[in-house]
Parts: C-alpha cells; sequence; structure tokens
C-alpha cells in the first residue's frame, strides 16, 4: 500500500507562507488562517461559537450604518506574513467589491474584528492575534467569551494609537450597548432562544 502525496501547500517555503500565498495555493483546507508565515487549519466549531455568530452577524448587519458592512469568516491581510481569519469583521463600505468575489481584506479597511473563543484556538483568541490586530492599527476588537450556560461575554477593548495595544473598555454579559464603532444594542440573552 503507497500513501498518496502531500500536497505542496503541506512544505512551507523558507521564511514560510506570505498573504498572497493563500490565494494561490489549491485545495486548502476551508478557513485555512496565516499566522507567522505558517498555515493553521480550523477545527469543526462547536455549538456555542456557531449559535454565537447566529446571534451577532443579522444584528450587526441590521444596525451597521451604510458606510459599514459586516463579514464573517473572511480572512483579513494584516501584513506580509498574517492573514487571519476573524469571525467577524466590520469594514468600510468602499472595501467590499459589488462583484463578492474578494477572499479577504486590507487591515486598512477592518473597522473590528471579532473572535468568538474555542477551546481549539484560545491562545490565538486571546493573545496573538488581537496583537496582530493592534499592531495593523484595526481600531476596534472583541473578544467573546462562553459564560454562564451557553451566554457570551463580549470583552470590548479599543486601540491605543500610541503604543498599538488594545485597552479594555467593557465587558457586556447579558446585553452588548457600546456606541462605538457605531450604536450597538444586542440582547445577548437572546441566544437562549436559537
Amino acid at each position: 500500500m503507497t500513501a498518496e502525496p502531500l500536497p505542496a501547500w503541506a512544505f512551507p517555503p523558507p521564511g514560510g507562507f506570505t498573504a498572497d500565498d493563500l490565494d494561490r495555493m489549491p485545495e486548502l483546507p476551508p478557513h485555512t488562517e496565516l499566522i507567522d508565515g505558517s498555515l493553521v487549519f480550523v477545527s469543526p466549531q462547536r455549538s456555542f461559537h456557531t449559535l454565537v455568530m447566529d446571534l451577532l452577524v443579522p444584528a450587526l448587519r441590521a444596525l451597521a450604518p451604510r458606510s459599514l458592512r459586516v463579514r464573517r469568516e473572511m480572512t483579513i491581510a494584516l501584513d506580509k506574513r498574517n492573514r487571519p481569519e476573524p469571525d467577524i469583521s466590520i469594514l468600510r463600505a468602499e472595501a467590499v467589491s459589488a462583484e463578492a468575489d474578494e477572499t479577504g481584506y486590507d487591515a486598512a479597511d477592518a473597522v473590528l474584528a471579532v473572535e468568538v473563543v474555542s477551546p481549539e484556538s484560545e491562545d490565538r483568541d486571546r493573545k496573538r492575534k488581537p496583537q496582530l490586530y493592534a499592531e495593523a492599527g484595526i481600531r476596534h476588537f472583541w473578544l467573546v467569551e462562553k459564560g454562564e450556560g451557553r451566554r457570551p461575554v463580549v470583552h470590548i477593548f479599543e486601540l491605543d494609537p500610541v503604543t498599538r495595544t488594545y485597552v479594555p473598555t467593557s465587558i457586556h454579559h447579558d446585553r452588548l450597548k457600546v456606541s462605538v464603532p457605531f450604536t450597538i444594542d444586542i440582547d445577548l440573552t437572546e441566544i437562549d432562544h436559537l
């Protein structure tokens, strides 16, 4: 019995992969991210993750001004070696093509990145990805953790432009109510009905 040959993308080039490589590699698994020049493959999502996405995405789309667009699970090119895939992104509307054939967006067009913490990606979601988003200048970051039962807890961060790090501004348990990057009021307890 012979093993099938590994695809070319299984072998990183010297110095690692680049953000442009993601679009040129055929047959990559869905939702592949690039973190520090290495390919990161996403594990199957848990129910909590899916429910949070089902709660937040439609609510954000309903509340977002016309100048912004909400996207889920699309990569953002931060620099040559980093193209992570936030669970949710808020982007400037002019960055979104009418043809809708983008495979990702530029950090300069991202207003907010949201990560829903999964057990398989805790360190990346809590540490490395926020660090990368901040260094790239994305002004707002939310980290969504599992709270009591299956209710989400949303940690809100804003970029300190001097240090290019995130500063925590608030934590929301039953209701997410903020004024930036736009007026948002979401009943987080609605997850109980999904």
